[in-house]
């Protein structure tokens, strides 16, 4: 990242130091020593930290508040995924007919997804478990009982689902 006065400068943006303006090409197209001449520094950038998790870097918010938070949008996400097939039921319960099975079936799966999802929510120990739990990698590699990495015979790490990952929500018939 580039400062100029403890101000950050992007790339293809003007800006104006000591009264001069400076085009958005500027810094692309200045070498090293104009830069320099300036004032212009070059520092590390800022390390991230997902917002959802963490005040800040190292900083991780209230796990029970999370896990608070986290659960009752599992409600609010299955609410959503039924929401669509209401009318089915109340179509059904007005005219005296079924709700189709699949549908029956998938209503079903969205209840028992919503609460496996909440039981994994409650499980967790760690913010890092937490985030992992909805934001982890699909696939990771699979360890052996000292916790070492297993590979193949090619030297290729041996990759399985992750087992960490939130129980999926089913797909509408």
């Amino acid at each position: 990242m580039l400062k100029l006065d403890n101000k950050p400068l992007s790339y293809d943006r003007a800006f104006t130091h000591d009264g001069i303006q400076y085009p958005a090409n500027w810094l692309r197209l200045s070498s090293l020593e104009e830069r320099n001449a300036l004032g212009i520094t070059e520092v590390a950038d800022e390390p991230s930290y997902d917002q959802r998790f963490y005040w800040g870097v190292g900083n991780p918010k209230d796990l029970d508040q999370l896990k608070t938070n986290w659960s009752n949008q599992q409600n609010n996400t299955a609410g959503t995924l039924l929401h669509d097939s209401d009318w089915r039921v109340v179509k059904a319960k007005e005219t005296g007919t079924n709700i189709p099975t699949a549908w029956k079936t998938y209503r079903a799966a969205v209840r028992t997804a919503c609460n496996a999802r909440q039981t994994e929510i409650a499980a967790v120990t760690t913010v890092e478990a937490l985030k992992e739990l909805f934001f982890g990698a699909a696939e990771v590699q699979q360890t052996d009982s000292d916790g070492k990495g297993v590979v193949d015979s090619d030297d290729k790490p041996v990759m399985i689902a992750n087992p960490n990952l939130a129980t999926a929500w089913p797909t509408s018939p």
